[in-house]
C-alpha cells in the first residue's frame, strides 16, 4: 500500500493542509518564488520563528537538503516545512540533495504528526532544475519514504500547466494513478 499522491495546478499558499513545504533559499529569511509567496501570504510569524531558528540552530543557515519546520502564520496550514533545494549542475549529479529534501520534509512532517503534506516543484524554479527530472525524483522519493501509516496524502502543488503534466507524467510512469 503507498500513500496516496495528488497533483494540483495552484498556488501553495492557498492549500489546506497539516503542512505546506516551502521550496526555502538558505538564510530562511524569504526570498522570490514559492519562499516569497509563502513568507508575503503566511505573514511575520513566519519570518519570526526563522529568525529564532537563524538565532539558535541554524546561525549559518539551513543546509541544501535539510529540512525545518515553523508556523504556517495565516496559511491555511499547521506548519511550514523549509528544505533547501539545490541548484542543477549539468556537471554535478545533485540529485541526491534533492531527494534528501523530499525524505526529510516528510520526516519533519511525521514528526509533526502532519497527515497531509503539500509539495510545490522544488528547485525547478530559479534553480533550473529540469522539470521532467524534478519530478521524477519527487514522485519516486515519496513513494519510497511516505509511510500511509503516518500520512493520509502527499500533494504535489504545481504553478503552471507545464509542472503539471511533467508531474502527472511521473506519476504515471509507474502505474500509479494521480490520486
Amino acid at each position: 500500500m503507498t500513500v496516496a499522491i495528488t497533483l494540483v495546478q495552484g498556488d501553495i499558499t492557498e492549500q489546506r493542509a497539516d503542512a505546506i513545504v516551502n521550496a526555502a533559499n538558505s538564510s530562511l529569511l524569504g526570498g522570490g518564488g514559492v519562499d516569497g509567496a509563502i513568507h508575503r501570504k503566511g505573514g511575520p510569524d513566519i519570518l519570526s520563528d526563522c529568525r529564532r531558528l537563524r538565532a539558535s540552530h541554524y546561525g549559518k543557515g539551513l543546509a541544501t537538503g535539510a529540512a525545518v519546520a515553523t508556523t504556517a502564520g495565516r496559511l491555511a496550514a499547521e506548519h511550514v516545512i523549509h528544505t533547501v533545494g539545490p541548484v542543477w549542475s549539468a556537471t554535478e549529479d545533485r540529485s541526491e540533495l534533492l531527494v534528501s529534501c523530499h525524505r526529510e520534509a516528510l520526516r519533519v512532517a511525521a514528526e509533526l504528526g502532519a497527515r497531509t503534506v503539500a509539495f510545490p516543484a522544488i528547485s525547478t524554479g530559479i534553480y533550473r532544475w529540469p522539470l521532467d527530472d524534478a519530478a521524477r525524483i519527487a514522485v519516486r522519493t515519496v513513494r519510497q519514504a511516505a509511510d500511509p501509516a503516518l500520512f493520509d496524502e502527499v500533494r504535489f502543488v504545481l504553478f503552471g500547466k507545464d509542472a503539471h503534466d511533467a508531474f502527472a507524467a511521473a506519476v504515471a510512469e509507474k502505474g500509479y494513478e494521480k490520486g
